[in-house]
């Protein structure tokens, strides 16, 4: 038979060929031959009915495709070119015209599942040759796709990044709205302040109006930007989008599963450009008059100050709302091969339905399905866990303190557990967590932050000598890195670049975090029995739960408005459940 992905030999008008000249008359590589080089052929393979040079008779043993060929050395092969039969010709689909980035001369006909990458058939020879590296061959893989629930995944992701930059429109918008309109209010306010003072103020009320003018200006000059981007990413999404659902229709699947692909990595390439736009910094402005102005007009030099306050998410989580609680029921996530009472010291959400907490106790890893409110499927590592992290939708991180590594977990489509690569931290590590693309880590002993890529690489490291002693937690997002320090009885927010920017102390002994949906901090404090929310700029905090059984770790759900935790009380076997409770 052919190898896969291989074009079709040349063909020939009988099963031997004559020769007219005395290079014709040399047997020559026919697959090199298809490539615009002739070589002299070392050997000849019975299945695909190539002569081939030594090269390509190597490669032929290590293929995973062709190693179990029938091959023939120099001595045994045909003396002269064969024909193969019409019935073992591979004709190379049409859709299949993608050039390959490193060997432009192939086309990309193979899709490497393990390293997530296009293929021709020189890079599946020089480097998947490995068995453990599956490969296929597109045309034998992309008739699923079709309609499929990958398909219908990137498409999704597809609208939703779209509908993201539209979100960030409206906000940039709806921001610059009210900061235009507070700039006008502000100037009411001056103009009211200017009516109690006499004319020497019309020179300042005029240096006023212009620096608010500039200040507008500038608002109006950014928000064109904002606009003109979102707009144009929206336009080739929405282009993308089109296409995919065009190709779908059309069945062609070796095109629609290139492009879905493509997408998803177009996808991942937004996320950079979602997070610039996020990072905005438009201000709302007060005017503040100048009380003592009337009895010193003569001596004072200014009509007073246009205060700022940065208007963004995180600005608005300073005022905790107020919620409603109530207990929803616990979980037991005790199973037959627990040989301890179950210790859950971790805990991160994958979709509303599926929890995975880690069991310090038992040395395992467990999946909650929280719809049946069972453990669904367990993983037995070779050390006890403390924390866990959402590194993609199918891949985990865990921190093992003992071993002083991070272990890599994947989740396969059957919803299985299995043990990835590990990576070595500098130290015993136990609160974690991920965030576009880098794991934030905390090491006790001596106290520090790590900041690391996903390969195991430092990239940042946070001393915590005067900042933090007991770093046990930790929670991130865009701007800040929160960590709750039990020895110091605080939770210490710090930006990426590991400068204190905010402390919460009013706490007893905090332990387990999770972030909520409108950025602010949920809190186990074990020592109160209590689960307290705090702002995102750690100034106020509110007990949002409370005579509870020594809360450890935390998670909420935003979008069913649940937070789970479990507890350490000690061997009581109240350690074996999730407690639930519904926030609204």
């Amino acid at each position: 038979m052919t190898v896969p992905g291989k074009k079709a030999s040349k063909q020939f008008s009988s099963s031997t060929t004559s020769m007219s000249s005395d290079e014709d008359l040399q047997v020559y590589c026919q697959p090199c031959d298809e490539e615009g080089t002739r070589l002299p052929a070392h050997g000849y393979c019975t299945d695909c009915k190539e002569h081939l040079c030594m090269i390509c008779f190597k490669a032929h043993k290590i293929n995973k495709f062709t190693k179990k060929h029938t091959r023939l050395d120099a001595t045994s092969m045909p003396k002269v070119l064969q024909q193969p039969s019409t019935s073992i010709q591979t004709v190379l689909s049409d859709d299949l015209t993608m050039p390959c980035p490193k060997h432009p001369k192939e086309m990309i006909k193979f899709y490497c599942n393990d390293h997530t990458e296009f293929l021709c058939s020189v890079c599946v020879t020089l480097e998947h040759q490995a068995t453990s590296c599956k490969v296929n061959y597109i045309p034998d893989i992309s008739g699923d796709i079709i309609d499929s629930k990958e398909y219908q995944v990137i498409l999704n992701a597809v609208n939703t990044t779209s509908d993201k930059f539209q979100q960030i429109l409206k906000d940039v918008k709806d921001m610059t709205h009210k900061s235009n309109s507070s700039l006008k209010d502000a100037l009411v306010d001056i103009k009211k302040f200017r009516q109690e003072i006499n004319q020497r103020l019309d020179e300042l009320e005029r240096q006023a109006e212009d620096a608010a003018k500039v200040i507008e200006q500038e608002n109006k000059k950014h928000l064109k930007a904002v606009e003109t981007t979102c707009e144009e990413v929206t336009k080739s999404l929405k282009i993308s989008s089109d296409k995919i659902k065009q190709l779908n229709t059309t069945k062609q699947a070796d095109k629609l599963f290139i492009d879905l692909k493509l997408s998803q990595e177009t996808i991942k390439d937004m996320d950079e450009t979602l997070l610039k736009l996020s990072s905005f910094d438009i201000k709302e402005h007060n005017f503040q008059s100048n009380d003592v102005i009337l009895n010193l007009i003569k001596t004072e030099k200014s009509l007073g100050t246009l205060t700022q306050k940065t208007l963004n998410k995180e600005s608005q989580s300073a005022q905790i709302k107020s919620r409603q609680s109530s207990h929803e029921g616990e979980i037991c996530v005790e199973t037959s091969k627990d040989n301890y009472i179950c210790y859950i010291t971790g805990m991160t959400l994958l979709t509303p339905d599926l929890l995975i907490i880690t069991d310090y106790n038992n040395e395992d890893v467990k999946m909650v399905d929280t719809s049946s409110q069972s453990v669904s499927n367990k993983l037995q590592l070779d050390d006890k866990p403390w924390d866990i992290t959402t590194v993609a939708s199918t891949e985990l991180a865990v921190t093992l303190p003992h071993k002083q590594t991070v272990q890599f977990i994947s989740i396969s489509s059957n919803k299985q557990l299995k043990m990835k690569h590990t990576v070595k931290v500098g130290g015993k590590c136990y609160g974690i967590n991920c965030y576009q693309g880098k794991l934030v880590v905390s090491l006790r002993f001596p106290a520090k932050l790590q900041i690391l890529d996903m390969n195991g690489t430092i990239l940042t490291t946070m001393d915590g000598k005067n900042i933090f002693k007991d770093p046990w937690y930790i929670t991130c997002n865009r701007i800040s890195i929160y960590v709750s320090d039990c020895h110091m009885k605080t939770v210490t927010r710090l930006n990426w670049q590991g400068e204190v920017i905010g402390s919460y102390s009013a706490m007893g002994y905090p332990t387990g975090m999770s972030l909520s949906d409108d950025g602010t901090v949920f809190v186990c404090d074990w020592r109160r029995n209590v689960i307290e929310e705090i702002s995102g700029d750690c100034s106020t905090g509110k007990v949002v739960l409370q005579d509870l059984k020594t809360p450890r770790a935390v998670c909420w759900c935003g979008k069913t408005k649940k937070l789970y935790y479990s507890c350490y009380a000690f061997d009581n076997k109240n350690q074996n459940f999730l407690y639930i409770y519904n926030l609204s």
